[in-house]
């Protein structure tokens, strides 16, 4: 007997046609399932949480003075001013001659520097008898040296070292770099103010009594930063709107320091969270929307 292989049933014309009807119909339905999936709501910019190094700042606003003033006056009584040969304003070097003065018996005598450094007044005049009591003939701010004095609320005092860097801002003679050199150690009582003498390094010339401005580094906080932008503040307290799954959570957050136009976020986000650059009360907890990067959007 023979036996021959058997054959699977052939498909036939109308089932064929059947299954590519069934297959056009679903798709429709696909195409219904991926636009209910497809990201919905408004755009808006995000940028990720990232980590920022923020200066630790004490600001301190005061006057500009001479760190320390040398007084020349002459030894002996009764001798009159004969010749000036410096002026306030100049600056001088340790020994140079600033004056000849003529004693009632005859002769000369010289009026040297002790020290050198910028005059600021001078009281010399031709003719005038110039002797150790009364007005100094030369004042001399000794090697140019300054400080900023200014005061500290009692809160800050203890956050100041002596060496610690400064930025010092002057009227009239723009920014220059300081350092602190001494703190005072007493409060005044009633405005509980402590005094902070910043020196400024280099020496130069500065206007006596001059306001300034100073910045003083005492320490450095790193952390995870946004922009000023991503913040809002309101009777819920402080919060960040952040994009998870194409929806916005409204997240509360505990800020720290700001430089820059960032914000220091001590709790409430991590690092790498996608942030709403441009926080706003148009967009509420659970609104879905379109995360655009800042530099997406800028094509």
């Amino acid at each position: 007997m023979n036996h021959c292989p058997s054959r699977a049933p052939s498909l036939t014309l109308p089932a064929l046609l059947a299954a590519a009807m069934l297959s056009l119909a679903a798709q429709p339905v696909r195409a219904a399932d991926e636009a209910e999936s497809a990201p919905r709501g408004p755009a808006v910019t995000v940028l990720k949480a990232a980590k920022f190094c923020f200066n630790n700042n004490v600001e301190v606003s005061g006057i500009m003075m001479a760190r320390d003033e040398t007084q020349v006056r002459p030894e002996r009584q009764g001798a009159k001013v004969s010749e000036i040969m410096a002026d306030a304003g100049d600056v001088v070097t340790a020994g140079q001659i600033l004056a000849r003065l003529t004693p009632p018996e005859g002769g000369s005598i010289t009026v040297q520097a002790p020290v050198a450094g910028l005059i600021s007044t001078s009281s010399a005049q031709i003719g005038a008898i110039a002797g150790g009591k009364g007005d100094a003939l030369f004042t001399i701010i000794a090697r140019s040296e300054y400080d900023l004095i200014g005061m500290v609320p009692v809160k800050d005092i203890a956050r100041l070292q002596v060496g610690q860097p400064a930025r010092i801002k002057i009227i009239g003679a723009g920014d220059v770099d300081g350092r602190v050199r001494r703190i005072a150690p007493t409060i005044e009582p009633n405005s509980q103010l402590g005094q902070v003498f910043i020196a400024i390094t280099p020496a130069r010339r500065f206007l006596v009594n001059a306001s300034g401005r100073a910045l003083i580094k005492t320490g450095q906080s790193c952390g995870i930063a946004v922009p000023l932008t991503s913040i809002l503040y309101g009777s819920a307290g402080t919060v960040v709107q952040v994009v998870r799954r194409a929806r916005i959570e409204t997240r509360r957050v505990e800020t720290g320091l700001m430089a820059a136009g960032q914000v220091e976020i001590k709790d409430g986000l991590v690092e790498g969270d996608i942030v709403v650059a441009r926080a706003g009360a148009l967009l509420r907890e659970g609104d879905p929307v379109r995360p655009l990067t800042a530099a997406a959007e800028a094509k």
